[in-house]
């Protein structure tokens, strides 16, 4: 009597645990269909047992249902169907979005001495709040929450003019901006409800752990199974809902995007070590010395090559998070009610109690919460072939609509710039910059190597010409002026006659009375700062 082997295929196919977190193909038997057939004089059948059955070099692996059978007749296969498995999709009705508007901005000085980081301008049309929240509207999540403390004026203006009634649909979600005096009443809501919490939280915390009472209780945030925790000072451009699958398949409680850096990054941010699997073992927030030199790992598990992996021996944490709502919650009101930061505080403790997993991102990403990084990322969106641009029709940037006319240009010459709109350029150079919205550059100006934020309004010509009349300096560049390796914020005003350059090649220096800061080797020209005539930096 000949045996065979009854063949097994599932109704549907299954998120395969084994596969890379990183990305990588498919391996193991999920809902595949193998057939294989032998000869003995026995038969059974058995469930989840491992047999070593081969043909042609194949196994039946472990976990696998399938039946061992016995007919007269050898050249028949029974077909037999596994039951389905359905795969959880992720919904994005079901996650919500929390940007973290950030603290003081203290490396981002002076560009935060009047606006909260997310507000900062980037690309010379956009705030920084755009980048997570077009990546949040791109990928179909329409429950945002902003959390703002400190100079978050301009930020709310700019999020209710781009995000609430002016063309951008939410379709039944909501953009809410919590304030620190709007949570402080969610706070006190929550003691008249007779919730105790436990510990002098610190202000960031509190507006989380109470942000999120607020979330389970409210009719509008109800069914909300996963929460994204993203930073306002990033630059990248990521489909979150793939993250939030990656999440969901794993069954994880916190899932940590992760990038590759290189040595001059790693001790700027969080770095973390993770297993063959992708989990998490180990995190450390912004490490030093010898203790960053332990966080070094062998990169090419995640997919690099070998001489990649030299260059980018680190890994480190984007600042995107995603937690079950349930675990988060759990974690701010009762596990670190006195926690107020989720890289130094939360997710070090997280990762030896709950289940953290790595997403490794391999597309462009730049932390840009300092002002060395700042202007570097800003300048190299106007190369030829730039790593990361605004230019993408499937997945747009949005930004608040300014109404402005073309920008007019006369006699100028211009190479490897980004010139924004409403613009006045008479007869001028500009090099490897940006020149921001509402921007007057008068004649003889050479510009080069230089973010120029532009203006929030303008100044008539008969403006302009009594300003000058009076010795004063009107918004924009004067004729003759030379500036280069500068940010300009915005509304400066730089006379006729000035020279920027910081020849001296002076790393830091604070000037505000001068209405300029040196950091990093750049000049910063402050916002609303003015520069005299003949000035020279």
């Amino acid at each position: 009597m000949d045996a065979f082997g009854a063949t097994l295929k599932s109704a549907s196919h299954l998120a395969n645990p084994s596969k890379s977190v990183f990305g990588g193909e498919e391996n193991g038997f999920w809902g595949e269909k193998i057939t294989w057939s032998f000869s003995n004089r026995a038969g059974a059948c058995k469930i989840g047992k491992k047999l070593n059955l081969e043909k042609r070099g194949r196994k039946i692996k472990p976990g696998v249902a399938y039946s061992v059978l016995t007919r007269e007749n050898s050249n028949e296969t029974l077909t037999i169907p596994a039951p389905r498995f359905e795969r959880q999709r992720a919904n994005p009705k079901n996650v919500a979005a929390i940007i973290l508007g950030g603290g003081a901005g203290a490396q981002l000085f002076p560009l935060t001495s009047r606006a909260a980081t997310p507000a900062v301008p980037i690309g010379g049309c956009y705030r920084l709040i755009d980048i997570p929240m077009s990546n949040c509207i791109n990928s179909g999540i329409n429950k945002i929450f902003v959390l703002t403390q400190f100079n978050s004026a301009s930020l709310n203006r700019h999020i209710s003019r781009t995000y609430t009634g002016n063309g951008i649909s939410f379709g039944d979600g909501y953009v809410e901006v919590n304030t620190c005096i709007t949570v402080n009443w969610f706070w006190l809501r929550l003691r008249r409800q007779g919730k105790q919490e436990t510990g002098g939280s610190r202000v960031q915390q509190m507006r989380l752990g109470n942000l999120y009472g607020y979330l389970r209780r409210d009719a509008k945030a109800k069914d909300i199974d996963n929460i994204l925790i993203l930073s306002g000072d990033h630059m990248y451009r990521m489909d979150y809902m793939d993250f939030i699958q990656n999440h969901i398949d794993r069954n994880a409680d916190i899932t940590l995007s992760c990038a590759p850096v290189d040595e001059s990054r790693a001790s700027s941010l969080g770095l973390v070590k993770i297993d063959s699997r992708g989990r998490v073992s180990q995190f450390s927030e912004k490490p030093k010395g010898v203790d960053k030199m332990a966080m070094q790992v062998d990169t090419s598990i995640i997919g690099l090559s070998a001489e990649e992996a030299v260059r980018s021996p680190y890994i480190a944490s984007m600042g995107v998070y995603a937690f079950k709502t349930d675990v988060l919650l759990k974690l701010l009101r009762w596990r670190y009610p006195t926690s107020n930061d989720f890289g130094s505080e939360i997710i070090p403790s997280a990762v030896k109690e709950q289940t953290v997993q790595a997403y490794v991102f391999r597309d462009y990403w730049e932390d840009i919460g300092t002002i060395k990084s700042f202007y570097d990322a800003n300048l190299a969106l106007t190369d030829e072939f730039p790593k990361f641009e605004f230019y993408d029709p499937k997945t747009p940037f949005y930004t608040s609509p300014r109404f402005l006319p073309p920008t007019k240009i006369d006699n100028c010459k211009i190479k490897d710039a980004i010139i924004s709109h409403g613009c006045f350029l008479r007869e001028c150079v500009v090099e490897h910059s940006i020149v921001g919205e509402r921007s007057r550059l008068d004649s003889g100006v050479e510009l080069k190597d230089t973010f120029m934020m532009g203006a929030d309004s303008y100044q008539t010509e008969s403006e302009i010409a009594s300003l000058l009349a009076q010795g004063k300096v009107p918004m924009g560049i004067g004729s003759n002026t030379k500036i280069s390796n500068c940010i300009i914020d915005k509304n400066a005003r730089i006379g006729r006659d000035v020279t920027i350059k910081n020849k001296d090649g002076i790393e830091e220096a604070d000037r505000s009375e001068e209405g300029f800061y040196i950091r990093s080797g750049i000049t910063v020209v402050v916002e609303k700062g003015t520069i005299a005539d003949g000035t020279v930096i």
